[in-house]
């Protein structure tokens, strides 16, 4: 994929600390309405996404995480701050240059697949090219479905396919473009329990090999075994961030602990949760 240039604008402090970040949000914030009814979805967030890291973004619904998500990948403007995206600042690019810098920087993996239906695995998976009148290479090609364990539901369309399988074709999809970074938001939440592993491994793959990633879940032992970095989010802002076993071992927030306790990831947390507190 060749060295990226270093950012054309950099938040201050350890999370933008790195050379040549991948993404980089300086305060961001984005509010959906006007007057007493505005929500602000998103509260001043700055971070990074370094280079052959996997950062996992956690915090209950409506903390901000997707919205974020959108605004790091160009799909939604902030209503203040800004976006770095390999070097390149968004504000002010056209839409077709936003759409060009998302298409070959960006890969997006939504909750749910969106895939054609009338399309079978193999012409999803090649759509990008497609789009962009190119054909895949060969080896390439190969290497990719390796990578996802598709090599032999290529010819089924998405109704033939499983919830997992679905978005593993999604996940090659968004890699059929070479991305610098790959973006995550709750890709397994759809799925039932038992799909749930071939995604995150998949997933643990990429990161083994050094994709850069940012995925939102709430798989916590996958991201204290894979992820290299915690971001916990509450009312569209940061609470706290670290190393896994730091954020989810031993918060320092108690809005962490709070959550973590809900979510029954602390020990005997059963036994101290309350009606009122898991409602």
């Amino acid at each position: 994929m060749g060295d990226l240039p270093m950012p054309a604008d950099r938040a201050g402090g350890d999370v933008t600390a790195g050379s040549g970040a991948v993404v980089v949000a300086h305060e961001l914030t984005r509010v959906y309405g006007e007057g007493e009814t505005a929500v602000h979805a998103l509260r001043g967030v700055t971070l990074a996404v370094e280079p052959g890291k996997l950062t996992a973004v956690m915090g209950r619904s409506g903390s901000g995480k997707s919205t974020l998500m959108h605004l790091l990948a160009a799909l939604d403007e902030p209503t203040q701050g800004h976006v770095t995206i390999a070097g390149t600042r968004l504000g002010g690019l056209s839409d077709n240059a936003v759409t060009r810098l998302r298409r070959e920087h960006i890969g997006f993996i939504f909750q749910f697949f969106n895939l054609l239906p009338m399309l079978t695995a193999e012409e999803n998976i090649v759509l990008p090219l497609t789009l962009a009148g190119a054909k895949p290479q060969h080896e390439f090609f190969d290497e990719l479905l390796s990578k996802v364990g598709l090599q032999d539901r290529l010819k089924h369309r998405p109704s033939e396919l499983s919830g997992g399988q679905q978005q593993r074709v999604a996940i090659a999809r968004a890699l059929m473009m070479q991305p610098h970074v790959m973006l995550f938001d709750e890709v397994t939440s759809a799925l039932d329990p038992e799909l749930v592993g071939e995604v995150l491994v998949v997933i643990r793959n990429l990161a083994r090999e050094g994709m850069t990633m940012l995925i939102v879940t709430h798989e916590m032992q996958f991201a204290r075994e894979v992820g290299d970095r915690v971001i916990f989010m509450d009312e569209g802002k940061i609470v706290e961030q670290g190393k896994p076993s730091d954020v989810l071992d031993n918060p320092k927030e108690e809005r962490t602990r709070q959550f973590l306790r809900r979510t029954l990831q602390l020990d005997h947390a059963l036994d101290e949760l309350t009606i009122e507190e898991g409602g």
